[in-house]
């Protein structure tokens, strides 16, 4: 699944369309695209790993889910994939096996922008103060909570709790006052790092223990375990880091 940092990149390919009219809307995304002919793409916001495609009088949602694409002027995947196509007179945009909806500006209201790690308007005392509020939550969960950390991903949750010296198992309420906002810290400043090694095509290199099998500071086998109530796949040290 697409995390936060990739999200950043998708939106940056399509800005060039703001500003554009849509000619042609279709795909087989269960909702009437008919109203989005004749509209201006006005802007493109995200949210964690939300896409939201704001047009005159509606917007539309994109989520990748887990194995969603897309592709700016070419159309390279089966039409049994295709969600979502958008046509304007200076490109087309194509949306492939995610999840597609129309929701209307009051919708977007609704959403705390203020909980997206990688946005400007991110505040770490909000995060904290939901953190203290969860404190039988495991640590992976709360990484993974997108009310909490929009835009959090398994990659960082893991490359984060090794480097803050935590297992993902730890509850929230165990976690000391300092080590609590060094998560909510390294959090964010992780997922910039992501985006500039995302950009520099060089992410997997700077992985420490997502997908590795030996610590690289003790050198011992790392752990590898279904965590959390989601049960997704942690990479861990039990030596160099502490259960809380």
């Amino acid at each position: 699944m697409p995390e936060g940092p990739s999200i950043l990149l998708m939106k940056e390919n399509l800005l060039p369309f703001v500003g554009n009219t849509v000619t042609e809307a279709s795909g087989n995304a269960k909702f009437d695209k008919e109203p989005l002919i004749g509209q201006t793409l006005k802007e493109i916001r995200t949210f964690g790993k939300q896409t939201y495609l704001v047009f005159d009088t509606m917007a539309v949602r994109i989520h990748l889910l887990m194995f969603g694409s897309y592709s700016v002027d070419e159309q390279t995947k089966p039409d049994t994939s295709l969600r979502l196509s958008l046509h304007f007179k200076t490109g087309s945009l194509y949306f492939y096996t995610c999840s597609v909806k129309a929701v209307d500006f009051e919708y977007l209201s609704t959403i705390d922008w203020e909980a997206d790690i990688m946005s400007d308007a991110w505040k770490p005392e909000k995060a904290e103060k939901k953190l203290k509020s969860k404190p039988e939550m495991m640590v992976c969960d709360a990484l993974m909570n997108q009310d909490i950390f929009s835009g959090v991903g398994n990659i960082i949750k893991n490359e984060v709790l090794f480097r803050i010296g935590v297992q993902p198992e730890s509850l929230v309420g165990n976690l000391p006052p300092k080590k609590r906002k060094e998560l909510i810290a390294k959090a964010r400043n992780y997922s910039f790092d992501f985006l500039q090694w995302k950009r520099e095509f060089t992410l997997k290199q700077h992985w420490l223990v997502h997908t590795k099998t030996i610590c690289p500071i003790c050198g011992q086998k790392l752990v590898k375990k279904q965590t959390g109530l989601g049960k997704r796949r942690s990479f861990y040290c039990e030596k160099d880091q502490k259960l809380y």
